[in-house]
């Protein structure tokens, strides 16, 4: 089976934004360097506890000193781009990192709507709006979008109609050397991305490590899927929340930190950076907290490296699939270095050595 990484660039209590980032640099080169398969970095916005917030800008930094992992977006929230930006961005990618980028693309904003317009240029609107203040809904226009963006990073280009019944080619810059094209792929939480995803032939990932109904969409995917010019079969696997240490109790001590952070997104909590595994989370988790923490940990990966094999292979049987993408989300403890993120290295040794040696 074979092992990715879906990277957040989490940030906790006393950490810089500089200190995460050569965190995540140092977990990418050790995925590297066990040979998992892809790294993929997401976009999320106006979020205390998550550096993520521009994949490909991030990947320029994060992908140097590696040689064979995938890089790419787990993904790029198209609404919140033009597609022309995000086309040469990545074909950026691919001519500094040749024909190992993926791009991965995301109907939703990533972030709360108000945030999501200013990404577009609305400060202050909370809503984005055409010349003749018009409502412009960015989600209607996402088949569109993830056309063109594809479609600009080809030889062929976007043909634009002009007055007199001419026509403007408009190709992203710098252009992809031939074979390097980025690969692109689809993400979502639900039938509509399933739908998408397999009308257009694209590789799709369904986002098992936040949501539910991972069986329904990817049953979708499969039913429907259309042969095109990124394959003949279907293409998926499946993603996870993982944390996994020498014994279990310690996998368990670890993963509370990012489960509070979830629950508090559910229950409207305040957010702030991720707390320390310990005293420090179980002081303030509230019993609320800690019953929707237990509810939403029930799918991840947590316990000690058998523990964890177990259930991988449970997860890639059931799904069908022979690749699984683990989001690494231990916590870190009191004392531990700033740049360095133990815990999260620790659970990517521990299951590279049940799978990948």
């Amino acid at each position: 089976m074979e092992l990715s990484l879906l990277d957040l660039v989490p940030v906790r209590v006393g950490q810089t934004t500089s200190d995460a980032f050569a965190a995540s640099h140092e977990l990418v080169r050790r995925a590297d360097e066990l040979g998992y398969t892809r790294y993929w970095v997401a976009e999320h916005h106006n979020m205390p506890s998550i550096a993520s917030t521009m994949p490909g800008a991030e990947l320029m930094y994060l992908g140097q000193g590696t040689e064979n992992i995938r890089l790419g977006s787990g993904g790029v929230m198209l609404p919140n781009h033009a597609p022309l930006a995000v086309a040469e961005l990545f074909a950026l990618l691919s001519a500094i990192y040749g024909d190992r980028i993926d791009l991965g693309i995301g109907r939703a904003p990533g972030t709360d709507p108000i945030t999501s317009a200013a990404m577009r240029g609305h400060l202050g609107e909370g809503r984005m709006v055409d010349r003749q203040g018009q409502t412009i809904d960015p989600v209607e226009q996402f088949p569109q979008h993830v056309i063109d963006t594809l479609s600009l990073m080809t030889p062929e280009g976007v043909r634009i109609p002009l007055q007199g019944g001419r026509e403007h080619t408009l190709r992203a810059t710098p252009a992809p050397t031939e074979g390097t094209q980025p690969l692109p792929w689809l993400l979502g939480s639900s039938g509509y991305s399933a739908r998408l995803a397999a009308e257009f032939g694209m590789p799709y990932v369904f986002a098992n490590h936040f949501a539910a109904g991972a069986t329904t969409g990817m049953k979708i995917y499969r039913d429907n899927f259309t042969p095109g010019a990124y394959g003949d079969e279907p293409r998926t696997f499946v993603t996870v929340n993982a944390v996994v240490s020498p014994t279990e109790d310690e996998a368990r001590l670890r993963s509370e930190p990012f489960m509070l952070q979830m629950a508090r997104l559910r229950t409207g909590g305040q957010m702030g950076p991720l707390r320390l595994a310990g005293d420090d989370v179980r002081s303030i988790m509230t019993d609320q907290e800690r019953m929707v923490a237990e509810e939403l940990s029930k799918n991840w990966i947590i316990g000690d490296p058998q523990q964890a094999k177990g259930q991988l292979e449970e997860l890639a049987d059931r799904f069908g699939v022979d690749e699984v993408m683990i989001q690494p989300v231990a916590g870190a403890m009191e004392g531990e270095e700033l740049r360095h993120d133990a815990a999260r290295i620790q659970t990517i040794d521990l299951l590279a050595e049940e799978f990948l040696r």
